[in-house]
């Protein structure tokens, strides 16, 4: 895939998971990937909107961009050479506009329902869990973030990938209130499109509670601002973890890190997978909760720089995160500085 380009369409309020997501993920499998958005230039930056679940979207700036004549003759450019195109959500819009629809299966946000049946599609039903992805020739389709791994993995085979090995692994992910939304989501995410069976879980809470999360943005201040984050979906009780079925162990930063270091049973299980050498990834402030666990001593790693003095005083070496996406790997141990790391945190 190290020689596939993707092309990602942007604007100001799309929504958030559906272009981090796939962006990283994408990076991380090896593919080079290049965002624009028209009257903005590179360097720009666009707004992008956190709408909670699916259901309470009513806007998408793919409302605005199926009016733009460059962007409608830029699909319709990518339609006439038969080359992959991935649409999520509302992005279905622009495919009708395009006349990309026509006699195709697709599928989208519900409310796009009838201008897709208008523009002549075959439109297949969104599932309740809003997971769906509907593969049809050339043409991939979603109906919202959800539904990321599926619509990720069929793109990425599309792209001519191949995905051997992972569906055998593993991997536990430690969450708590306020874990950083992008450091949890996109691995998360991006391993589970690769086949990997990805679980997540919080001291006392169990399966099908959520954990609130938020986005450290870097937008030029002495340090990151926060903002609210997608509330996340645990998928498994903490109190029933069987460390020794895990493959691998992550460990997002955020607030949460500072208070899982607290939690005796979780510095308990990050000394299983220490002492058993399996793979720890932790970014951001997530190396907290390692020192915490006293298992960093003689390590080489790196952090989130406010982390720096837990590290060095757990007896690791640092490695100074310059620039800030910079990770690295020090025997079994994946440590990174924060998000903007995600595509080589994740390979």
């Amino acid at each position: 895939m190290a020689q596939k380009r993707v092309l990602v369409i942007c604007g100001d309020f799309m929504e958030d998971a559906e272009v981090m997501v796939p962006f990283q993920a994408l990076q991380a499998y090896g593919v080079s990937v290049d965002a624009v958005s028209p009257g903005k230039k590179a360097g720009d930056f666009c707004l992008t909107g956190v709408h909670q679940t699916p259901i309470h979207q009513a806007w998408s700036q793919f409302q605005a961009q199926c009016h733009i004549p460059s962007v409608v003759e830029l699909v319709t450019k990518f339609a006439s050479t038969r080359k992959p195109i991935a649409s999520v959500c509302h992005a279905g819009l622009t495919l009708a506009a395009a006349g990309v629809a026509k006699g195709r299966k697709c599928t989208g946000f519900p409310t796009i329902r009838p201008v897709l049946i208008a523009a002549g599609a075959h439109w297949i039903e969104p599932d309740e869990a809003w997971e769906r992805t509907v593969v049809d020739g050339n043409l991939i389709t979603a109906v919202a973030y959800p539904g990321n791994p599926e619509f990720i993995r069929h793109f990425a085979k599309a792209l001519g990938g191949k995905i051997t090995g992972s569906k055998s692994k593993r991997i536990l992910f430690l969450c708590r209130d306020f874990v950083e939304d992008y450091e949890v989501t996109v691995p998360f995410q991006s391993l589970k499109a690769l086949g990997c069976h990805v679980d997540a879980v919080c001291p006392n809470k169990k399966a099908g509670d959520f954990c609130l999360t938020a986005i450290h943005d870097f937008e030029g201040d002495q340090s990151y601002s926060l903002k609210p984050g997608y509330d996340f979906a645990l998928t498994a009780n903490f109190d029933e973890v069987n460390a020794s079925s895990y493959d691998a162990l992550v460990v997002p930063g955020g607030r949460s890190a500072e208070y899982l270091a607290l939690e005796e049973s979780v510095l308990n299980l990050i000394r299983h997978f220490m002492e058993c050498n399996k793979p720890i990834a932790a970014i951001s402030q997530g190396p907290q909760i390692l020192a915490a666990a006293d298992v960093l001593n003689g390590k080489k790693c790196t952090a989130y720089p406010e982390a720096k003095l837990n590290v060095t005083i757990a007896g690791a070496t640092w490695l100074e995160p310059d620039p800030i996406d910079r990770c690295f790997t020090d025997g079994n141990l994946v440590t990174g500085a924060a998000w903007p790391g995600h595509p080589d945190f994740i390979s």
